[in-house]
């Protein structure tokens, strides 16, 4: 037997995005309405899913970054000395930081929210959600740097990402607009002519059949994982059929070495030790789960 093509259509299809869009304009003004918020250049922007475009039905909740510009970290280390040297000339040390930033949106979004709607964990604030807005994940973080040249303020060149800390001190380092500008390319006509997005959201929903089955652990499949593991796939396999992408995709990752594989973002390696990173045991035992998938419907 084989999933029906009828029935993968059905999952590729984007869910709902008007609420996010109303969840994301509410927590910019929850931000917008702090006075100490506007003494600085902030960014909130939307990540994840929504973002994305992968999102699918039964998604809730929409991650935010609120991302300070005023002041950055960086990473100078593939600089050479006189490099190095004119980036300290051109820098000082920043009067307002990460830490203070995170103080004032916690404290605007409690004020616009109530204390009762708002909650810390250890990545994020917690916004909870109304008949209009959905629960919301706001990552408060400061721009990063990962410095490539520096001569002066007009001949620079670096990767731009994000840089912030959880509440038990450990630093985090992403790249959330790459991970968006990588997926829109591969999306592209150029590359799977735009057959991707909707195969990342056709084996999200997968993916979801299999945890509702009690095959897949619920914390088994993260769907940042799973993106960025279809990321690695060659751009040929994505050609055809739902049912062609679907045999081409999983064939394919069922004989790869998986353990090379990058996030998105292309800056980081997928698989690892850190809470950011996946396992590349549940990558593979994901991927047994969806051949299983299509052998037995």
């Amino acid at each position: 037997m084989a999933i029906p093509e009828s029935q993968l259509e059905t999952w590729s299809n984007q869910g709902a995005v008007a609420t996010a869009q109303a969840t994301h304009e509410s927590i910019r003004q929850a931000l917008a309405q702090s006075a100490r918020l506007q003494q600085w250049t902030y960014d909130p922007y939307l990540q994840g899913s929504y973002r994305n475009g992968t999102n699918i039905r039964g998604d809730s909740d929409v991650d935010l970054v609120v991302q300070l510009e005023s002041s950055f970290g960086y990473d100078v280390s593939a600089l050479n000395t006189q490099e190095i040297a004119s980036f300290n000339s051109v820098y000082g040390s920043a009067t307002y930081g990460w830490r203070e930033f995170r103080r004032d949106a916690l404290d605007a979004l409690v004020s616009y929210y109530g204390p009762a709607s708002v909650k810390e964990s250890k990545c994020c604030l917690k916004v909870a959600g109304n008949s209009g807005r959905l629960p919301a994940d706001v990552v408060v973080c400061l721009q990063y740097r990962k410095y490539l040249r520096f001569r002066d303020l007009s001949d620079q060149s670096y990767i731009e990402g994000m840089r912030f800390w959880t509440t038990d001190g450990r630093e985090v380092i992403n790249f959330p607009t790459w991970h968006y500008d990588n997926g829109v390319r591969k999306n592209s006509d150029r590359h799977t002519d735009g057959l991707y997005k909707p195969a990342v959201r056709m084996f999200k929903n997968a993916r979801s059949r299999l945890q509702e089955a009690g095959q897949l652990s619920a914390s088994a499949a993260p769907s940042y994982f799973l993106e960025c593991t279809l990321y690695n796939v060659p751009d040929a396999q994505f050609a055809g059929s739902s049912q062609d992408v679907y045999c081409s995709v999983v064939n394919w990752l069922n004989q790869a070495d998986m353990s090379g594989f990058v996030c998105q973002n292309e800056q980081l390696p997928l698989f690892g030790p850190t809470p950011e990173q996946w396992s590349l045991d549940q990558a593979r035992g994901l991927v047994h789960g969806l051949a299983q998938l299509w052998n037995g419907w």
